[in-house]
C-alpha cells in the first residue's frame, strides 16, 4: 500500500456493504488506509472500492468466508500484505443471520452452525491472528498504535427467541472483547465492542421485518424515534478508532438509539 508512513491501516470485515461500508468510508475521511473483507466477487465490490478510494484511501481487497479457516488464512496474509506488517486497526464486523428465522424449539444444528461459525468463530480466531501481530509490532517498536473494535449487537443481551443463533453468537463476541482486552492490556491496545440496535441494512431490508421495526419505533420501541443507520456506527468506530477513549479497554459503547434503556 502507501509509502506514507503517517497513514494507518484497517481491516472492515464485511467491509463492502451496510454497516461496513459506512465504518469504511468514516475511516477513509479520517486518513485511514483499508482492507476490506467479503465474500462476493473483487468486480462485484468495485464501486464502493472505488468510492473510497475516492476519499484518499488505498483499498485492498480481501475475499474470504471468516466463518472457514481457509477464508481466514487468505484475509490474514491479504491484510498483512497491504499493511506492510502489522494492522492498526481490526473492525470485525462481518455477521451472518440464520438461514432460516426459527424458534429455538425447532431450529437446527445447520443455522446454529453457521451463524457461529462467521459471528463468534471467526471473530475470535482473527482477532488472535491480529492480535499476535500487534503483540509483536508494538514489542518491537513502542511508538506501534493498534486497536480491535468489535461490533456485535443489542442481541448480545436482548432475546428474540426465533433467532436463538444470532443472540447467542453475539453474546459470545461479548466476552471475546472482554478477554481480548484484559489480555492486551500489558501492551497497551485497546479493545472495544459496539453494540447497534435496528439499523437499516440488508438483514433488516426484508418488507415483513421493516413493517415490524416500523411499527415498533413508532409506538417508542426507541428513545430516539427512528431507525439506525450504518453511518451512527461509523461514527462510533472512527471515535475509538482515533484514541478518544484510551482509558477505556473492554468496554461497550450502545448505538442503538436508546432501544435498552429500562422504562416504565
Amino acid at each position: 500500500m502507501s509509502s506514507d508512513s503517517n497513514r494507518k491501516t484497517a481491516l472492515v470485515t464485511g467491509g463492502t456493504r451496510g454497516i461496513g461500508l459506512g465504518i469504511a468510508r468514516s475511516l477513509a475521511a479520517d486518513g485511514w488506509n483499508l482492507v476490506l473483507n467479503g465474500v462476493r466477487s473483487e468486480e462485484a465490490v468495485g464501486e464502493a472500492m472505488a468510492e473510497l478510494r475516492a476519499l484518499g484511501a488505498e483499498v485492498a481487497y480481501a475475499r474470504g468466508d471468516i466463518g472457514s479457516a481457509e477464508g481466514r488464512a487468505t484475509i490474514v496474509e491479504v491484510a498483512r500484505s497491504a499493511a506492510g506488517g502489522a494492522l492498526n486497526l481490526l473492525v470485525n464486523n462481518a455477521g451472518v443471520a440464520p438461514k432460516q428465522r426459527l424458534d429455538i424449539l425447532e431450529t437446527t444444528e445447520e443455522n446454529y452452525d453457521f451463524v457461529v461459525d462467521t459471528n463468534l468463530k471467526g471473530a475470535f480466531f482473527l482477532t488472535q491472528a491480529f492480535a499476535n501481530d500487534m503483540v509483536a509490532a508494538q514489542s518491537a517498536e513502542a511508538s506501534f498504535s493498534g486497536a480491535i473494535v468489535n461490533v456485535s449487537s443489542i442481541s448480545a443481551t436482548v432475546v428474540s427467541v426465533n433467532r436463538g443463533e444470532y443472540c447467542v453468537a453475539k453474546a459470545g463476541l461479548s466476552m471475546v472483547t472482554q478477554l481480548f482486552a484484559a489480555r492486551m492490556g500489558e501492551y497497551e491496545i485497546p479493545v472495544y465492542e459496539i453494540r447497534p440496535g435496528v439499523t437499516k441494512t440488508d438483514m433488516t431490508s426484508a418488507p415483513a421485518v421493516t413493517e415490524k421495526y416500523d411499527r415498533l419505533i413508532e409506538e417508542g420501541l426507541c428513545v430516539t424515534r427512528r431507525w439506525g443507520f450504518p453511518e451512527d456506527v461509523a461514527k462510533a468506530v472512527a471515535s475509538l478508532a482515533r484514541g478518544d477513549f484510551p482509558y477505556s479497554t473492554g468496554q461497550v459503547l450502545m448505538v442503538d438509539g436508546g432501544l435498552t434503556i429500562p422504562r416504565l
